[in-house]
């Protein structure tokens, strides 16, 4: 599909330090003569229609001229790589090979005034082509079917969903340096491919910094006598910048997939599973500025947007945490703020409560002004009480009430109504929390293989007569569901979540 050159706005932001949030002061990234180092630019087409004109040709051109064509080329395989993450990298090098020449085509003195415009409606047609080398999207046809101005913001607007698994194994000691010295070029643009498709999600300065970080690192260390010790002291060095990066890269993904609702609602879910014992306007209070915190920072240009919201964050979670879970506490009295998020981000869900309490939940509330709180009040208290049921499960326990709340709420009888739809619409999904608390309480208490094990003889005892084959596809499906799902923070698509 189109995009970059043919849609770009250009922000410049000639000088930006990444300072990590595991050590502030411990160093600075990188900002030197690197393939990433002197421009950001970022893709939107919102301004470009705004704008009315060319896509900024003239912008487009200068930030050209002033990074050449090897920096120009880096960072729309960047851009490309993030904005296509699910393509291949023939298809993401294609297009990025027609940009880099629609630049150095028209971007050039003595180029003829209609050159921007020619070509990039020549790329725009490619792209509609049967046999286009492009990234292939769901919705590239209904685009096609537009012209002129509509058809390009409309392929520029198309992107690929964020990857939820990482595909990209970076290869180790000599295998780097062997890759590297055999083709640059080629061992410089698979990587920027690989690693930016699979971090599709992470802030562009924080991507920018770790790219050109690594990328120096390899051209240095490579052309030293044990390049291996090299890469290891300078990977040891930098492990504060990638946890970061990783961290955010996952919260990112989590919220370009699900929205700025349903990502508060994702941390009210997990926040309390993870601390049934806090309090529920702490709790609200933390999903909400999480949310407001990823809405901010996933997609800025400010360098230290997401380090510095992160950092308070993480203040806020040890205010508030601590003084109700121990495993909170234990992780504040911790050093430095990343090493802290990253503890309190990988704790296991509590257990579950000795006895479970499934009060009712209040109509009237719900109908009246506060429907949002009682909206709150609901999954807290079944967060709480299923502590270690799937996210998805208490999304869809949550989308279920609304559904009946917006019917009932109109209705002559508002209690009849609830009394009638309420218990039909979660009656299943109550049986679902159950079921799903009970298996990952199980997976979470138990090896992997007594797991399966425990499996396997529920499975026989409610059919004794099933063949082995049968048994076995039921054991490995639902050991490959809790192996992903039973965990907070599972990843939303797979896991049955659904955006709003």
């Amino acid at each position: 599909m189109i995009s970059s050159a043919d849609f770009l706005k250009l922000p410049a932001q000639q000088h930006y330090l990444i300072t990590s949030l595991c050590q502030r002061n411990s160093w600075k990234a990188e900002m030197k003569t690197s393939i990433v180092s002197t421009l950001l630019f970022l893709l939107t087409y919102s301004h470009a229609m705004e704008r009315g004109r060319d896509y900024l040709k003239d912008k487009i051109c200068q930030q050209f001229s002033t990074m050449g064509k090897e920096k120009f080329h880096a960072l729309t395989l960047v851009l490309n790589s993030k904005k296509y993450c699910q393509a291949t990298f023939e298809e993401v090098n294609s297009i990025v090979s027609e940009i880099v020449a629609l630049a150095e085509k028209c971007c050039v003195e003595g180029a003829s005034e209609d050159c921007y415009l020619t070509e990039s409606s020549a790329l725009s047609a490619k792209s509609c082509a049967e046999n286009s080398p492009f990234p292939k999207l769901p919705g590239t046809a209904a685009c096609c079917a537009q012209e002129g101005l509509a058809r390009k913001l409309c392929l520029a607007a198309l992107k690929h969903p964020p990857k939820e698994f990482m595909t990209y194994v970076e290869p180790q000691g000599d295998e780097v340096c062997e890759a590297f010295k055999k083709d640059p070029k080629e061992f410089t643009d698979r990587f920027l491919y690989q690693f930016s498709s699979d971090h599709s999600c992470t802030p562009l300065p924080l991507l920018l910094a770790y790219t050109n970080s690594y990328l120096s690192t390899v051209g240095s260390c490579c052309n030293q006598k044990q390049p291996s010790v090299c890469l290891l002291r300078e990977a040891l060095q930098k492990a504060s910048l990638r946890t970061l990066m990783h961290l955010s890269n996952k919260a990112c993904s989590r919220y370009a997939f699900l929205g700025q609702n349903k990502t508060r609602l994702s941390y009210l879910i997990t926040l309390t599973q993870r601390s049934p014992n806090a309090l529920l306007e702490d709790v609200l209070y933390l999903a909400e500025d999480a949310s407001n915190l990823l809405s901010k920072c996933c997609d800025s240009l400010e360098g230290d947007c997401i380090q510095s919201e992160l950092f308070a964050f993480t203040l806020k979670l040890c205010s508030k945490l601590s003084a109700h879970d121990q495993r909170v506490a234990d992780c504040c009295s911790q050093h430095g703020n990343c090493t802290i998020y990253q503890c309190i981000d990988s704790l296991p869900w509590d257990k579950l409560p000795k006895s479970l309490d499934l009060t009712p939940t209040n109509h009237e509330a719900i109908c009246g002004k506060g429907q949002q709180q009682e909206f709150d009040r609901m999954i807290f208290h079944f967060a709480r009480t299923f502590t270690r049921a799937p996210e998805g499960i208490l999304t869809l326990m949550n989308d279920a009430v609304q559904k009946v709340a917006d019917m009932c709420c109109q209705a002559e009888d508002v209690r009849a109504c609830f009394d009638a739809k309420n218990p039909e619409a979660t009656a299943d999904i109550l049986e679902m929390l159950s079921k799903g608390a009970e298996l990952c309480n199980d997976y979470t208490d138990h090896s992997f293989q007594e797991f399966k094990n425990r499996l396997r003889e529920s499975y026989l005892k409610k059919f004794p007569t099933a063949t082995e084959d049968a048994v076995s596809a039921q054991v490995e499906q639902r050991a490959n569901f809790a192996s992903i799902c039973c965990h907070l923070n599972a990843p939303p698509s797979y896991c049955g979540m659904k955006a709003p």
